[in-house]
């Protein structure tokens, strides 16, 4: 049983951030709120576990810098939860594309 990739990329995503499993119907909105509010309660309580983990996602860092201090306030853990979720959609897409060659 494969999954789709917006179920993969949050497989991927809260190996790195610990997040809640969703119990209803998956979808990628689903997912991106649950990231943000984490990402919001990192931003609050624990910003260097939040930066290590945008690191170790491999998050560009002018991507990293620019939503931090371009975005507006109310705005930056979904601007973050939105960033660290295309980079991991693009490992995914990566890894699928390269996993065929192999064989």
């Amino acid at each position: 049983m494969s999954q789709t990739l917006p179920e993969e990329t949050f497989s991927l995503i809260t190996k790195d951030l610990q997040l809640p499993e969703i119990k209803e119907e998956f979808s990628e909105e689903k997912a991106l709120a649950v990231l943000t509010k984490a990402i919001s309660q990192l931003m609050d309580l624990n910003l260097e576990r939040l930066l290590q983990v945008c690191y170790r996602i491999d998050l560009a860092e002018n991507k990293l810098k620019q939503i931090l201090h371009e975005s507006d306030p109310e705005s930056v853990a979904s601007d973050l939860a939105k960033a660290l979720w295309e980079r991991q959609k693009q490992k995914v897409e990566i890894r699928r594309r390269y996993s065929g060659l192999s064989g």
